[in-house]
């Protein structure tokens, strides 16, 4: 299976055409597969902002829209080149589209793509050949059977890396462990046989205290996201020993030990990271505050998904507003802080004739609420605020369950 420059030719001219249309002029071009042409010019624009690079190559070739949905972006693909070393081998379980298998591959000496479909093999075939991939092999075969029936496939790797699929019957979306295919509560103690590294990419629906409780030996979670959006979970476990096994290095049952990552990548190109161990947040301690200081804090998507809500606190020294708010407040400017920063210019006790009038004060904000009673739809037609603008208004609660409005301008994001 090849990109033929005839077929290239015609995407790039008809790469802004209405596709649907494009397929019922068919008859019109008869040297051109116009469906598989059409398929193509659909997945290029998923592609576009996604996998620059993959795209700036039109060459390459995307079997389905499925496989594009699951993939993971070039940032948080490159990203995950921090997981592996230089000298890895490594084995990718569930292949797919291939851009992990191609950004790991840059990285590590060699890697074994294996994929139960064969258009998808054949489809990662052609493009790892495009790409210049020489130390990828493709292996056309089931995770499961291979790890049961053939283990001696995977000799010489040291690292086995898995995405399952998050589509289940109906190609309804599901993101619980047990839901996904492969299921990893069955397939984990397979995996831990083969003593490897393991990494796992993982909904971001998860909840991290359930997915410590259904595997062993996990050493580290990464919590990735792009402008403050999460996107992957990313589990690192040392599956050398088997729990049970006298030489078993030892993790505490209830995941203390865990290192927890939070990377955000900005708007601007940036990258916010905060580290903790699970077990530190257990045992950290928050500070309340009893009025809203002169600047707020809000963490960003990575550590609210992660949970740090105390050791923010902690490790930053800010009050925090409330305990379901899980926004912060200080006098003091702290740059650093791995989240948005706002300087506040008022505070207002909310209360009903406060939203009869406040808007001749503040006719246009980005409304965001925060353990607060009313959605911000239903706060926008109380007060009669539109939206946009650079004034930012937080509802929220302080201790003692007052409610606040605290009306803001952003310093960092």
């Amino acid at each position: 299976m090849k990109m033929t420059e005839r077929l290239r030719a015609f995407i790039r001219e008809h790469a802004d055409d209405d596709v649907l249309q494009l397929i019922l002029d068919a008859p019109r071009y008869k040297d051109v597969d116009v469906r598989f042409a059409a398929e193509q010019i659909r997945a290029r624009r998923q592609v576009k902002d996604k996998l620059p690079l993959w795209y700036a190559d039109d060459r390459l070739i995307y079997p389905s829209s499925l496989a594009l949905e699951q993939c993971s972006s070039e940032q948080t693909a490159l990203y995950k080149q921090r997981l592996v070393d230089q000298e890895d081998r490594v084995c990718d379980l569930t292949g797919g589209l291939g851009v992990d298998a191609y950004f790991l591959s840059l990285k590590v000496r060699s890697l074994i793509y294996v994929e139960r479909n064969t258009l998808y093999c054949e489809v990662a075939a052609c493009n790892m050949e495009q790409l210049g991939a020489r130390n990828v092999q493709i292996l056309n075969d089931d995770a499961v059977v291979l790890l049961t029936k053939n283990p001696d496939a995977l000799s010489g790797v040291n690292v086995i890396y898995l995405d399952p699929a998050r589509r289940g019957a109906g190609k309804k979306r599901v993101f619980a462990l047990e839901d996904c295919e492969p299921d990893l509560t069955q397939l984990w103690p397979l995996l831990c046989r083969n003593r490897n590294k393991i990494i796992v990419k993982l909904s971001p629906m998860l909840d991290i205290s359930r997915l410590l409780s259904q595997l062993s030996n996990i050493r580290e979670i990464h919590v990735v996201s792009v402008r403050n959006d999460c996107k992957e979970l990313l589990v690192v476990a040392d599956a050398f020993c088997m729990p049970g096994d006298p030489l078993h290095p030892g993790r505490s049952g209830d995941g203390s030990d865990v290192r927890i990552h939070c990377a955000n990548f900005t708007t601007s190109g940036g990258e916010q990271s905060f580290r903790f161990l699970y077990g530190e947040e257990k045992a950290a301690l928050a500070a309340f505050a009893a009025e809203v200081g002169h600047y707020l804090y809000e963490p960003n998507g990575s550590i609210l998904k992660a949970g740090a809500y105390k050791t923010v606190s902690s490790r930053y020294g800010l009050e925090k507003l409330h305990i379901s708010s899980h926004l912060y407040t200080s006098d003091t400017y702290l740059p650093s802080f791995a989240g948005r920063i706002f300087e506040v210019n008022r505070v207002y006790k909310f209360e009903n004739r406060l939203c009869r009038s406040l808007s001749m004060q503040i006719p246009r904000a980005n409304i965001a609420v925060r353990n607060f009673p009313l959605s911000v739809d239903e706060l926008r037609k109380r007060t009669g605020i539109t939206d946009g603008g650079d004034v930012y208004l937080f509802a929220s609660m302080l201790s003692g369950n007052k409610k606040v409005l605290i009306e803001c301008r952003k310093v960092h994001a």
